[in-house]
């Protein structure tokens, strides 16, 4: 009986020690405070696996001893704040059937409540991405390359596509059954994985900067040329270039309220369609001149003092990669990612090269920055409206992920949020956070019309931000997260493309600002 009595009191401590420890452990978890890595959480895991088979075999034991049958019915049940606290770092764990549910279990990962977009879906984005309206600027890129130039373009496709594969490696790990999981889910992420634990939160917030230059630049360039080839379009309207970039912005105010990738997608689809009239009529034009064709002006050669230029429009033209965690997160079969990478770069490098020579050999040294602009006027009209067509249904890409960079860096931070949410408890979009949105649209509009230059703009984006985060960082972060397990010619390959990728942004950004200075003081000049 003293035994019996002894047990019950150590039961009842246990209970309330349990009870204190799962309040503790809620607590905590609502402040934000988690297991630091997945070794610590199945360690806690385990250890909360020994003690409750230890308190059920202490209480299967007494009862044996006073003669009461043996199951599970006399098992006290577990304290569930302590065990959701401990082995799902704050969640309950999902059935273990499921491991795409295990690994975004939180909806960290890209959540449930999301609709998941297909592998044709994912290539059709990544394809307007790296199809879309630079294509026009690659022309002059051959014009002051030549055959270097087309080299360049299969070279950054290649470049462009490996990186692309190597950064969405970094969002995955080997637990300790050696099973491959998804650990993190933004370029954000991994970038702040490389810093820690000294700088824990530098490497995200350099990277932000440089997503929302990028990403802002692209929505700039799209505005610009919308208002610059409806302006040449129809040039006997009393409607300034100024004014056609402020009616291409009316009509794009609408994405102030897109939601998810969802409906971006069946806008990109619409751009593929767009793009494939425009290549159609452009080369159509260009084949009727075949017979004059001037092949002799394709040289080996390079304009020193311009090439740098036309190095920062190609690495541009294939900048995706900021897009490439949130659309391998979103898909449906995240295993179809690479084959997705390979066919819509191969397609892109094809497209561009034969669009870029075939363009240049009709004009020659007569090249435009916007080969559009060498068109005969009957022609360009028609060819013209359909680029911006394309350049509006493009807009919506970048703009989308722009908005989800700054939400999720200043207003889904939980405490360390620098302003409120910008959804309601229901999961609308709230009043402020609309107008948030219209706010960047029309920023957009107004850099438009103070930096009306497309080639120099686009070549002074491409050299900073697209080589640093299509080149640089993508290669910096799988050496520096994947350093033990990858082979030498991995960290040849990663060494290389940054060493390349470093010399071409300082030289494009240098000659692209030079470039940008000669032409404001020619504009002041006239």
């Amino acid at each position: 009986m003293a035994t019996l009595l002894r047990s019950k009191l150590s039961n009842v401590a246990t209970t309330v020690s349990n009870k204190s420890q799962a309040k503790v452990s809620g607590m905590f978890a609502r402040m934000g405070f988690q297991a630091a890595t997945d070794e610590e959480a199945v360690g806690f895991a385990h250890c909360d696996d020994l003690d409750f088979e230890h308190r059920q075999g202490l209480q299967m034991d007494i009862l044996k001893t006073e003669g009461e049958p043996c199951g599970d019915e006399g098992a006290e049940p577990p304290v569930e704040g302590d065990i959701h606290y401990q082995r799902g770092g704050g969640a309950p764990l999902p059935p273990s059937g499921s491991k795409d549910q295990a690994v975004g279990a939180g909806g960290e990962f890209g959540g449930h409540d999301k609709p998941k977009i297909t592998a044709w879906e994912a290539g059709w984005n990544v394809t307007n991405a790296i199809q879309g309206m630079f294509v026009l600027g690659l022309p002059y890129a051959i014009l002051h390359g030549g055959y270097l130039g087309l080299f360049l373009i299969i070279f950054a496709a290649v470049v462009c596509c490996y990186t692309g594969k190597i950064l969405i490696a970094c969002l995955y790990e080997e637990n300790e059954d050696g099973e491959v999981v998804r650990v993190r889910d933004s370029y954000v992420a991994i970038a702040n994985a490389c810093c820690a634990p000294r700088f824990p939160t530098l490497g995200g917030r350099v990277v932000n900067v440089a997503q929302i230059i990028e990403l802002v630049m692209t929505c700039i360039l799209y505005v610009v040329v919308s208002g610059n080839l409806m302006y040449n379009s129809f040039p006997g309207l009393p409607v300034s270039q100024k004014s056609w970039s402020i009616i291409a912005t009316a009509v794009l105010l609408p994405c102030a309220f897109l939601k998810n990738l969802k409906a971006v997608s069946k806008f990109s689809l619409l751009c593929t369609l767009a793009h494939f009239v425009i290549n159609i009529l452009v080369i159509a034009y260009c084949l009727s001149r075949a017979r004059d064709w001037a092949w002799e002006k394709v040289k080996f050669y390079i304009d020193v003092k311009k090439f740098p230029i036309s190095i920062g429009i190609i690495v541009f033209s294939y900048t995706s990669q900021i897009f490439l965690p949130s659309l391998e997160g979103n898909m449906q079969q995240p295993s179809e990612f690479h084959c997705m990478m390979n066919w819509t770069h191969i397609a892109a490098c094809v497209l561009k090269g034969l669009f870029a020579l075939v363009a240049y050999l009709t004009w020659a040294d007569e090249t435009k920055e916007v080969i559009t602009d060498n068109l005969p006027g009957s022609i360009r009209a028609v060819v013209n409206i359909f680029l911006v067509a394309k350049a509006l249904l493009s807009y919506p890409l970048p703009f989308f992920a722009a908005v989800e960079v700054l939400e999720k860096s200043l207003f889904q931070e939980g405490s360390r949020a620098f302003f409120p949410a910008c959804y309601g408890g229901d999961g609308r979009l709230k009043s402020w956070g609309l107008t948030l949105r219209c706010a960047l649209v029309v920023f957009t509009l107004l850099m438009a019309i103070y930096v009306p230059h497309f080639a120099l703009l686009m070549g002074l984006t491409g050299s900073l931000t697209g080589a640093g985060l299509c080149f640089l960082l993508p290669s910096l972060f799988h050496l520096r997260l994947l350093w033990r397990k990858l082979l030498w010619h991995q960290v040849f390959f990663d060494v290389a493309i940054f060493v390349i990728g470093g010399i071409c942004s300082v030289s494009g950004f240098v000659h692209s600002l030079e470039g940008l200075i000669e032409a404001y003081r020619t504009n002041a000049e006239d």
